[in-house]
């Protein structure tokens, strides 16, 4: 198997593997499976500009539904994302 230098940093790690394949550099017969259970996706705070209307309607729909108003908006956006590539699929 190639060696190659240890990375030093994180940022370094990835800019690598962008570029290579763990074929021929990783054992994979030797892998095993983990959990990692406090792992959260990566988020990126963005700015949206709503009518007031249409934001006090979120907010009166999460407040029934006993959630915060931007995990509803969350919600929504991903249902909908779905739904939009499962028609393109079919």
């Amino acid at each position: 198997m190639a060696k190659r230098k240890k990375p030093r940093s994180e940022t370094q790690e990835q800019k690598y593997w962008a570029k290579h394949d763990s074929v021929g550099r990783v054992d994979w017969s030797k892998a095993k499976r983990v959990t990692l259970p406090n792992l959260h996706p990566s988020v990126r705070t963005i700015s949206l500009r709503l009518p007031e209307g249409m934001l006090d309607e979120l907010k009166q729909l999460a407040n029934q539904r006993d959630v915060p108003y931007q995990s509803l908006i969350k919600i929504f956006l991903a249902e909908r994302i779905r739904r939009e590539f499962d028609k393109v699929a079919a």
